[in-house]
Order: structure tokens, then C-alpha cells, then sequence
């Protein structure tokens, strides 16, 4: 019997519109059929032959072998757990369009349970964030189709397109009045993974929206030019992996040895013994040693989830902002003869203090409850006498006038960036804390 080519991968949570799913490591297991295979159930197969048939002779319409099959096999794979799912040929080629960075869709990552279709995240600059879908999203109606009683598959097949054409979503969203109804237009998904800004001088901003295969090298080139922009020397980093739905694990291996210099990153643990695997940070690969600030939220998943457990539990950075998604099984990639392929769940993946994170997330070492800082608000920023009209100056301090005009930039800055994005204020205020205690 022919050996089946094995990829074990650490998967995004579910799919991505317009693709499949981002891959994982490439480590190869070659191993015989033979050698996992147990008695066949003769009754049941039986079974299956018996209604196979039935349905071809007795259906209202007819149906092809191939399709009876296909959703067969469809339905065997889904019916496990939300992850595992038989690819045609088509989309197996489009899951592995992911991992170049450039594919066609809606720019959104959605899983399916309980016969609803929820967004895990949208990514960054595409039709789905620009049209302001948000994580935890619930997809209710495809055009003028109900998603209920569709396949996770059959769903992502609808929302999947030709560039340039149109298509309207209905949304329910928590704690909103009643749907929400959004019209996007599909494009071909050009993904910059990772991008990068000072946040104020020497504290650096990297941003990564999803892992694919150079994740890793562009965020050392990123932290690279926020050090020369710093003068040779960054005083913080806040690593914003909010939204983030995971990728290649491999990429988030080498991020996370950006940040650690020894230890344990990951691990996978599963069935086959053989499959077990622990990644280590390899000595001389840190790239930066100050204080961090890592933001998750709930639409942080997988990949995105091994870097945060890593940082968090070598105590190397603080996690700021809500708990994870909670995805920590590890999916295979088994290509198939006709250029189908199954996906296929087949261990856990451990933090390095052995914490599956499967259904649970990663909790934050400082959690934020959701919060929109608005124009003129006085409940996060601080009004100083110096800021009223006609104050009286201080004629002794007339020498620190230019620390005081600089300090009065960056308090502009932090005012905006409250009102702007809450949660990254927060995680830089935390980060100037850890700076001014001397935490690494």
C-alpha cells in the first residue's frame, strides 16, 4: 500500500475567506497506512454501500458518484471538531495560496459550530476590516441565503468569489439592537503581515496581523529599523497581536526566539508519539531583551497564541487587553492521490509551562474591559493648571521650557492614541511603568 505524505501543521482557527487556511511547520512524517490501520467495521461499511445506493436510485434528482462521495467524505471530517475538513482539489490549492501572503476574498477568518458562522478576526486592510466586521461576529445570512443548515464549507464556498464582484453580509453583533447588514466587494488579499511605528521616542510599536511563511524575517527587519529610529536603542516594545488569527507555526516560533533567548517556545502532544515535539529558543537568536507589552484580545488565535503563552510564561513580557481564543489542537495536512487533501486534527499544542490552551485562551496578566476614550473626555486624561487659559508662568522654570514643549507633545500623543485605540494607550502607559522599574 502506498505511504501517505504526512504535514503536521498548527493551523489558523478556521478559514480564511477566499482561500482555505494558513499552514503550519513542514516537518514530514512518511509512514505506512498499514501500520495505523485496525480492523475495518464490515457492518458499517456495509451500511454506507447500502445507502450510497439508495440515495443514487431514490433521490429526487440524480447525483453523481463523485459528489455522494465527496460530501461523504466532507461530512466525516466536520463531523469531528471544527477544524478537521476534507479539501477538494481546489481548495487545497487555495489553502496553500495562503502562505504566500496573496489570495482573493473578504480578508476575514471565520470558524463554524453549532450551525453558525463566526468571525474569528478580519485582516488588516481588506474589504472585511474596512467594512468594520469586527471579532466575535456572527454571520447570519449570505446574500439572500441563511447560513443556517449550511456546512462550514459550504458557507465559505458562497462568501468566495471573483475579485470585483459584490457580496452582502448580515451580521449579528453583540449588544447590538438588531442586524447589521454590509455589502463588500471581493479583492485579491495583498497581506503585509507585520508593520511598524514609534509609538513616541524610543518606545516602538510592531504590529503582526497574521503568520505567514516571512513573518519572522520582517519582524526582525521591522525591530531592526524601530532600533535605528531610537538611536541605536529602544527603551520598550508593545507586540500588538490583537486580531490575529494565527498562520505558520513555524513563523511564530522564530518571533517568539526574537524576544527569548532560551527555554521552551512550544510543544505538541498527540497520538502518535512519534509526532511529539518541543521548539526551543536557540541561544543567539534575541534580537531584543527591554521591556514588553504584548496585546491580545479574543480574536488572537493558534499561532498568534503560542507567541503570547511563550512570552508570558518565560515572564518576559506583560499581556495587556482580554482573553484569547482558545484554539490549541494541531491540525495534519495529508494530501491525497487526486489532489484532494485531508486536514485533520491530530494533537495539542502546550505552552511552555505545559498549559493547554484548547477551548480556554490565554488569560492576560492585565485584563481590559472594552473602552472608547471620546474627544474632550476627562475619565483617562488629566487637565493640569499649565493647560488653562491665562495661567501664570513659573519665571524660575523658563529653562526647561523645551522639556516642557516636548512633554507637551507627547502628552498630545498619548491624548490621541487614547481616544484612537484604548487599548494600545493602555499598553503603552503599562510599558513606561515597566521602563521606569527597570523590568527587562
Amino acid at each position: 500500500m502506498r505511504a501517505s505524505l504526512r504535514v503536521p501543521v498548527a493551523l489558523a482557527i478556521g478559514v480564511v475567506i477566499g482561500v482555505g487556511v494558513s499552514v503550519g511547520h513542514s516537518v514530514l512524517a512518511d509512514r505506512s497506512d498499514a501500520t495505523t490501520q485496525s480492523a475495518l467495521p464490515v457492518t458499517e461499511l456495509q451500511n454506507f454501500v447500502v445507502v450510497l445506493d439508495r440515495v443514487k436510485r431514490d433521490y429526487v434528482e440524480p447525483v453523481s458518484d463523485k459528489k455522494l462521495i465527496d460530501l461523504a467524505l466532507h461530512g466525516m471530517l466536520s463531523g469531528l471538531d471544527p477544524h478537521s475538513s476534507y479539501m477538494d482539489p481546489q481548495e487545497y490549492k487555495d489553502m496553500n495560496a495562503v502562505t504566500s501572503g496573496k489570495f482573493g476574498g473578504l480578508g476575514i477568518e471565520v470558524t463554524g459550530a453549532d450551525g453558525v458562522i463566526r468571525v474569528v478576526s478580519p485582516i488588516d486592510d481588506t474589504p472585511a476590516a474596512k467594512a468594520g466586521i469586527k471579532a466575535g461576529d456572527l454571520i447570519v445570512k449570505i446574500n439572500d441565503t441563511a447560513v443556517a443548515g449550511l456546512s462550514l464549507t459550504d458557507a465559505v464556498n458562497q462568501m468566495r468569489g471573483k475579485p470585483g464582484t459584490k457580496i452582502t453580509l448580515t451580521i449579528i453583533r453583540k449588544d447590538a439592537p438588531k442586524p447589521i447588514v454590509v455589502t463588500l466587494t471581493r479583492e485579491i488579499i495583498h497581506v503585509k503581515s507585520v508593520r511598524s511605528k514609534m509609538l513616541e521616542p524610543g518606545y516602538g510599536y510592531i504590529r503582526i496581523s497574521q503568520f505567514s511563511t516571512g513573518t519572522g524575517d520582517a519582524v526582525r527587519e521591522q525591530l531592526r529599523d524601530l532600533e535605528k529610529q531610537a538611536g541605536g536603542k529602544l527603551k520598550g516594545l508593545v507586540l500588538d497581536l490583537r486580531n490575529n488569527p494565527g498562520g505558520v507555526l513555524t513563523s511564530a516560533v522564530k518571533v517568539a526566539n526574537t524576544f527569548l533567548d532560551k527555554g521552551d517556545i512550544v510543544s505538541i502532544r498527540g497520538r502518535d508519539k512519534d509526532s511529539n515535539h518541543v521548539w526551543k529558543a536557540q541561544a543567539g537568536e534575541r534580537m531584543y531583551a527591554g521591556p514588553m507589552v504584548v496585546l491580545v484580545n479574543g480574536g488572537s488565535a493558534s499561532a498568534s497564541e503560542i507567541v503570547a503563552g511563550a512570552l508570558k510564561d518565560d515572564r518576559r513580557a506583560v499581556l495587556v487587553g482580554s482573553r484569547t481564543f482558545g484554539k490549541g489542537s494541531v491540525q495534519t495536512i495529508i494530501p491525497l492521490a487526486d489532489g484532494s487533501a485531508l486536514r485533520l486534527t491530530t494533537a495539542r499544542y502546550y505552552t511552555p509551562n505545559g498549559q493547554s490552551i484548547q477551548g480556554e485562551g490565554i488569560i492576560p496578566n492585565v485584563e481590559l474591559q472594552p473602552a472608547k476614550v471620546e474627544a474632550g473626555a476627562s475619565s483617562a486624561l488629566t487637565l493640569h493648571e499649565s493647560d488653562l487659559s491665562g495661567h501664570l508662568t513659573n519665571p524660575e522654570l523658563s529653562q526647561f521650557d523645551d522639556k516642557e514643549d516636548e512633554s507637551k507633545k507627547v502628552d498630545e500623543t498619548e491624548q490621541k492614541l487614547a481616544g484612537d485605540d484604548y487599548g494600545l494607550y493602555q499598553g503603552l502607559v503599562i510599558l513606561k511603568g515597566l521602563v521606569s522599574v527597570g523590568a527587562r
